[in-house]
């Protein structure tokens, strides 16, 4: 670090506390914030050291904004800065989405409730259309340029919406593909920018505190002994609870198999949220039934809308979950649905932290290195397809809200269908922000249920 200057611990608590709140617009939006608050204007972290760690948390699975800020807090404050970092970048839309999911299974029934959910299940179908179109321009690039990450794409989009491969299997064949394919046809497979660095712009300011000639920090530098004992602690933290909860439910208790299956989510969600949801609805809707499909989509809906990483959407799951499945009786609905909730975020960002506090140094030297960096180029194509089919279920859920069944494929919602044309127009054409995209539609749903269905 730099010896001219320090961060106070209690400074840099503010400002997670702070960053807590403010951090919506999905990781683009989030990354932005803390670039211009960390780079530009509190000047604690190097242009160039933020990206390199931005680089870093772009090759794990978990959320990359939350991973990148526990990374400068533990830069910064050790292991116990980057906890609280990453947990206070968690902790509000956690505890305010608890508060709307209460709303949701108490009031969502109310007529003025479901004709804002109305318009907001069209928004979320386009935002999911405006993820394909963004991710497969950074991905795909042209078909004669990378065939074969064009081929993985289609094939996982296949794998998924007609034959219901399940998603880790995805993930695993592609791994595969990727590690031959940077092999065989290595300017495919050559890994792209992480889409984030074009909108950052280097500020002449004073020195950072942690510069980009600053040494690595003696708690940041590789050491066998720490990291196992980061290996350790995170295994421990993993099995205590989750012997808890078989100890107390057995097995099969909603608690532990919820707190079992977002473990595996969180180790699959290369690409963003979005590219894991496909296989929380398979497992969360179609497996366990913890909730219903067009719940899903109002889960989304919230997530955006709210601040923090938008996989946050688990905790809604985990709520309609353990509200539906009466974790602790009929007499504690909410507390058994917030305590599903607490119990699935914790699941979901423990890998997270023991990715960034023990993996950092193992990645960075390996960054760069295409024979490591091909399979998740892979695994991003694939994401693109993956990200596909859950766009089409949306759209299914949109334009049949019933289900295809009912009417088998026949009079299908018009309306709910130009409201996403007219959201993904707003998204992909025009820039429009999501918020303001969610909110326009929401009231366009409002009024419509309102006077045309009045």
């Amino acid at each position: 670090m730099n010896t001219a200057r320090t961060v106070n611990f209690r400074e840099a608590l503010r400002f997670w506390f702070k960053l807590g709140f403010i951090s919506f617009g999905g990781p683009a939006g989030q990354i932005a914030v803390m670039h211009r608050e960390l780079v530009e204007e509190k000047r604690w972290i190097s242009e160039q050291r933020f990206l390199h760690a931005l680089n870093y948390c772009m090759l794990l699975p978990g959320p990359e904004a939350q991973q990148l800020a526990t990374y400068i807090g533990w830069l910064l404050h050790r292991s116990w800065g980057g906890v609280v970092a990453g947990v206070l970048f968690v902790l509000p839309s956690l505890l305010i989405l608890i508060s709307l999911g209460w709303v949701y299974v108490v009031y969502g029934q109310v007529a003025w409730v479901a004709g804002l959910l109305y318009g907001i299940k069209p928004a979320v179908a386009a935002l999911v259309l405006q993820a394909v179109h963004r991710m497969g321009g950074k991905t795909l690039r042209h078909p004669r340029r990378a065939p074969l990450l064009w081929a993985i794409a289609v094939g996982s989009f296949v794998a998924i919406a007609v034959f219901s491969v399940p998603f880790p299997a995805v993930v695993l064949a592609t791994l595969a593909l990727g590690w031959l394919g940077g092999r065989w046809a290595p300017a495919q497979f050559a890994r792209a920018g992480s889409g984030h660095t074009a909108a950052v712009t280097d500020g002449v300011h004073l020195p950072a505190v942690i510069d980009d000639h600053t040494p690595t920090p003696a708690h940041a530098r590789f050491s066998r002994a720490r990291l196992v004992r980061v290996l350790l602690t995170g295994a421990a933290l993993w099995t205590l609870p989750m012997g808890a909860l078989v100890a107390w439910q057995g097995w099969s208790g909603t608690l532990a198999v919820m707190g079992w299956f977002f473990t595996k989510a969180a180790l699959l969600t290369f690409g963003g949220a979005y590219a894991v949801l496909p296989y929380v609805y398979q497992g969360a809707v179609v497996e366990h039934g913890w909730l219903l499909g067009p719940q899903m989509i109002d889960g989304l809906a919230l997530g955006e809308t709210t601040p923090g990483p938008l996989i946050m959407v688990v905790a809604f799951v985990g709520f309609l979950g353990g509200w539906g499945q009466q974790v602790l009786g009929p007499d504690a609905l909410f507390l058994g649905a917030a305590l599903a909730a607490v119990v699935v975020t914790w699941f979901t960002f423990l890998p997270s932290f023991v990715f960034i506090l023990a993996g950092g140094p193992l990645v960075e030297r390996t960054h760069g290195k295409l024979h490591f960096t091909a399979p998740l180029t892979a695994i991003t194509a694939a994401v693109v397809g993956v990200i596909a089919s859950l766009a089409l279920f949306f759209l299914a859920h949109v334009a049949y809200p019933a289900g295809v069944a009912a009417n088998g494929w026949r009079r299908p919602d018009w309306v709910a269908l130009v409201l996403v044309a007219v959201a993904a127009l707003a998204l992909i054409r025009f820039q429009q922000g999501v918020i303001r995209v969610i909110v326009a539609c929401a009231l366009m749903g409002w009024a419509l249920r309102g006077v045309v269905w009045a």
